[in-house]
């Protein structure tokens, strides 16, 4: 495979990666601000204080819809590990989102529902660029074998192509065990003085 092959095959797994992980954060986004509004309109719960626990019922939503669903075809082998990771960046998560709307409500004094939501959001916006990176990098990580087992399969392909066409050369004409490039290196003489 050439090399820009190779690039938009990991441009085509990371475009599927990301819409996925959009699915979940979507959905995780509507828990997050139903919750966030439910628990706001219906108790005496502060601001600030509903958003958090808005956030823990998301991170608890989006742990399953991620494991299960963006990230199946990952690790699954340190499933202690991975939710430890995943509860360390969610609550960081946690902290930049509820920062923003802390900021917005006590720093500034903007805490009416609308206000609130918006900065809610956008709280959500910045701390989900953190999340994407964080749990792709750290928490459900590739399996390692993919890669080598990906390029190994490449290179036994390549060689039975290469077997292939040397049993399809006529009687009168010698095999070679050269790899494909030195067979085309040593025939390209041929070809121009031709």
């Amino acid at each position: 495979m050439s090399e820009r092959g190779a690039l938009r095959v990991r441009l085509n797994r990371l475009a599927r990666e990301v819409a996925k992980f959009g699915a979940v954060g979507v959905l995780g986004l509507f828990v997050n601000m139903a919750a966030f509004n439910l628990l706001r309109g219906t108790t005496d719960i502060p601001v600030v204080r509903a958003s958090l626990l808005a956030t823990v019922i998301a991170i608890l939503f989006n742990y399953v819809g991620f494991r299960y669903f963006t990230y199946r075809d990952r690790d699954k082998t340190g499933r202690t590990r991975e939710l430890s990771l995943f509860l360390l960046f969610s609550t960081v998560g946690l902290v930049i989102e509820n920062g923003v709307l802390y900021v917005a409500t006590y720093g500034f004094g903007w805490d009416g529902p609308l206000q609130s939501n918006v900065f809610k959001f956008l709280g959500i916006a910045v701390a989900t660029l953190f999340r994407f990176w964080s749990y792709r990098t750290w928490v459900f990580r590739a399996l390692p074998a993919r890669a080598a087992v990906q390029s190994a399969q490449s290179f036994l392909e390549q060689r039975r192509a290469e077997e292939r066409r040397t049993e399809q050369r006529p009687t009168g004409q010698r095999r070679t065990e050269q790899r494909p490039t030195e067979q085309r290196r040593t025939s390209e003489p041929d070809r121009v003085g031709s």
